[in-house]
Order: C-alpha cells, then structure tokens, then sequence
C-alpha cells in the first residue's frame, strides 16, 4: 500500500474506532449511580481506544479512544461534565498501549504468535492499567478542583470509580488480546496490517 493511502487507510480506521469506541460506551454500558449523584459504567469502550492503537499506533488509538469517548460524554448528561478528564485519559491509554506494544515489543514485525500474544497482553495491561490508577486520581482533582466538589464526596465518588474501572480494565484487556490475535492474520491476508515503528 502507498504511504498516501495508508495514510487516508489509517485515518479512516480512527475514525472506525472512535465510532466503536462511542458505541461500545454509549449502547452496550451498564450505569451505576454513585453516592452524590455521579455515574459510572461498566463498559468495554477502553478495549477499542487499546486495539486501535495496537492496530494503527499509539497516536491514532489515543485519538480514536480519547474522540468517541468524549463525544459519548458530551452527547449523555449524565457524564457531561467527565468530558475533558475521559478526553486526557483516553488519549494516554492509546499512548500508553502503542508505546509498549510498537516501541518497545515491536509486534508488528515478524514474530511467533506466543511472542505477539505475550506483548498484546502486556500492552494492553499497560494502557488499562494506566487508566486504572489514574481514572480515580485524576478525577478526585477533576471533581475537587474543577467541579468544586467536596473533598470528602469526591473521594468517595472515585473509590467507587477505582472498582468498577479496574472491572473495565479486565474485560477489556480479554476482548482486546482476542480480537487483536483473531484480527492480525486476517488483515495481513488482506494486506491491510502495517508495520508500525
């Protein structure tokens, strides 16, 4: 495939993603209200931020995640005021994850499978858990200091938020290690797999 092509190729399977990324938050989440009235979810949107940046680097994976769960925010009043902490957070899992699994693993060059399937996992526990510590710091500050929530309340808003995101992190980390290890042969085939750097 020509660079201009994989270029347009790449943009396009972002936005692919963020789609996913909405959908997966927007249609197939499961809410929980905490104390105070906040909401958190039960949801595998992370999962799709973390395959697109396995699938097309970390910039464009951040992107995608950090655009369609952002917009899922801004679009349910419910999570509105989450918006820019989801957009920062997102962002960085897609860094996080493409950073490991194409800097350091370097999967998409010529490996055995145990060998990929080792560093999708790792990747995948990196940007996940990334978003698992800091989802609860960043928003007792978010909630505190921006929101002007009570200190008190914000920190018992983001214990609830550590749980059900370290759930999150664990469903998505699954959905991601099987649909990337299922997705890679079929994409080579298709000549459709870049080699990421």
């Amino acid at each position: 495939m020509k660079k201009e092509h994989e270029k347009v190729y790449k943009i396009t399977a972002t936005g692919l993603m963020a789609a996913l990324c909405y959908v997966a938050f927007t249609f197939l989440k499961i809410p929980i209200p905490t104390f105070g009235g906040d909401m958190v979810a039960l949801h595998v949107g992370n999962a799709f931020c973390v395959l697109a940046a396995l699938l097309l680097g970390g910039g464009y994976g951040g992107l995608a995640g950090a655009l369609g769960m952002t917009v899922a925010d801004i679009i349910d009043p419910a999570y509105v005021t989450s918006a820019p902490k989801t957009f920062f957070l997102k962002l960085c899992i897609g860094l996080i994850s493409g950073l490991v699994a194409h800097r350091i693993a370097h999967i998409t060059e010529d490996h055995d499978s145990r060998y990929v399937f080792k560093w999708t996992l790792i990747a995948s526990i990196a940007g996940l858990g990334f978003n698992v510590i800091a989802d609860p710091i960043v928003g007792y500050f978010y909630k505190n200091y921006v929101l002007g929530v009570e200190a008190t309340a914000a920190a018992i808003m983001s214990t609830w938020a550590a749980g059900v995101t370290f759930i999150n992190a664990v469903a998505g980390t699954i959905v991601v290690v099987i649909a990337y290890m299922a997705l890679r042969p079929v994409l080579k085939k298709a000549g459709l797999f870049f080699h990421i750097s």
